[in-house]
């Protein structure tokens, strides 16, 4: 059937030519889940065959959907050249895209916590993938006391009923303990993460304790590569022998590595660095970066499935999916 450019096609014309009835072809639209596979197939061709669009506001009156979920993100100063951001936006669109809901981007400020709540009570959002809560941030708890579809991308630092996607943290950083040791390096420093996230915290945790080290010099960071410029010019001056550092992020130890190059060590020769993320800023180090991958892509397509799922079935459980980290292995150490 030719499609019309003049006139909007009905649910009516979808019906007739996919040779089922108008309640049929609603159901399959509507994403009712029990139709028969071929009678879905069937419909999906007739609306591709006659160019059929449905209405959005018709639809929202059945389902009871926005189709669009909220994907909040740090303030806008962190997002600033940090490489994973990207990936997760990239991530979480590899499947909302063929799903046919809308991503709306929102950094958190004074006034984000009540915009989500608020869209979320209107019916204009229909959940939230949330990124690096803090633990003084109420929005998690509120969300899930109001039984709202909720991911948050790590293990809350206060213990909550909340469905989370993570790299195995500790094991992270004990594949970098690991290694450095095996480079035999002895004089061992760490620029850690921000302690107030379960990240900068496990990640010290696994390195410290794979090293069986728990006095090992380290100093925090925030997972910024001004940060790590501070933080290895810190240590440099408290333990100017030092021989390796294992940086929490690919940023911080961008950071780390220019100050070495300043003080005149040569990286992997007199200081072996590693790094956390293997995002691109590790290839864009001099020499490239030593760093544990974490898979931020599929955990992010994973965040957007676990919410897609609630979103489906409310009562769904709280699950938590962990991925395990790989060290890469490049110039750095």
């Amino acid at each position: 059937m030719p499609r019309s450019s003049s006139k909007r096609v009905t649910l009516e014309e979808v019906a007739r030519v996919a040779g089922v009835s108008r309640a049929t072809a609603s159901r399959v639209v509507n994403g009712v889940t029990t139709v028969d596979e071929t009678i879905r197939a069937a419909v999906r061709r007739a609306i591709e065959d006659t160019g059929y669009v449905p209405n959005p506001a018709a639809r929202a009156l059945v389902t009871r959907r926005a189709d669009a979920v909220a994907l909040v993100l740090p303030e806008e100063s962190r997002l600033l050249g940090d490489p994973f951001f990207g990936q997760v936006v990239r991530g979480v669109m590899t499947v909302l895209g063929p799903s046919g809901v809308h991503l709306v981007l929102m950094t958190m400020d004074a006034n984000t916590r009540d915009q989500v709540l608020g869209d979320l009570r209107r019916g204009r959002l229909d959940g939230v993938v949330l990124i690096h809560t803090d633990r003084a941030d109420p929005l998690p708890r509120l969300l899930i006391e109001e039984r709202h579809p909720v991911v948050v991308s790590s293990r809350p630092v206060v213990p909550l009923p909340v469905t989370y996607v993570d790299v195995d943290q500790p094991a992270g950083g004990a594949l970098a303990a690991r290694h450095l040791a095996s480079l035999r390096r002895n004089r061992i420093v760490t620029i850690a993460g921000p302690q107030h996230t379960t990240a900068g915290q496990d990640r010290l945790i696994g390195f410290r304790d794979a090293l069986g080290d728990p006095d090992l010099p380290w100093v925090e960071g925030d997972f910024t590569r001004e940060s790590g410029a501070v933080g290895m010019a810190q240590l440099l001056r408290a333990h100017p022998g030092l021989d390796a550092v294992f940086a929490a992020s690919d940023l911080m130890a961008q950071g780390a590595l220019a100050v070495l190059r300043e003080s005149g060590r040569s990286v992997p020769a007199d200081v072996a660095v590693v790094g956390f993320d293997d995002s691109s800023a590790a290839l864009a180090c001099d020499p490239p970066l030593t760093t544990v991958r974490q898979p931020v892509e599929d955990m992010a397509a994973e965040m957007a499935r676990l919410l897609l799922r609630q979103v489906d079935d409310p009562d769904t459980p709280v699950t938590a999916s962990v991925f395990p980290p790989t060290l890469v292995h490049r110039g750095s150490a």
